[in-house]
């Protein structure tokens, strides 16, 4: 991970693996959001583990951000609203990010957060 970018206009989004039902991504922010009043919405499930740096994201419906460091993960359903409040430069933010149909019924985001 020693090169990685310190600062790009966009987020950087590598594809790892793809197959029917399930796309594995790297994601790479620095110090990127999600514009102010847009919000999130997916139509497939999401797994995202945090490698380095820092995030904090917000969830609809939740009253403060869920600050994200390095080994935390987050489940997010599909159809939930969410969006990037924050992310570190310097080290930038190194996402892993799965997205997938498989959890029927899952309506709310869990995580664990150290």
């Amino acid at each position: 991970m020693s090169l990685l970018p310190t600062s790009t206009p966009d987020e950087v989004f590598e594809p790892l693996l793809e197959t029917q039902g399930l796309r594995l991504e790297r994601i790479i922010s620095t110090g990127q959001v999600t514009p102010p009043g847009e919000w999130l919405v997916q139509d497939w499930d999401e797994w995202v583990v945090l490698l380095t740096g820092g995030a904090r994201l917000m969830i609809e419906g939740e009253s403060a951000p869920r600050e994200l460091r390095p080994d935390d993960w987050i489940i997010i359903p599909a159809k939930l609203r969410h969006r990037v409040e924050w992310t570190s430069q310097d080290p930038p933010t190194v996402w892993l990010a799965l997205h997938y149909n498989l959890w029927e019924g899952v309506s709310s985001a869990t995580s664990r957060i150290s």
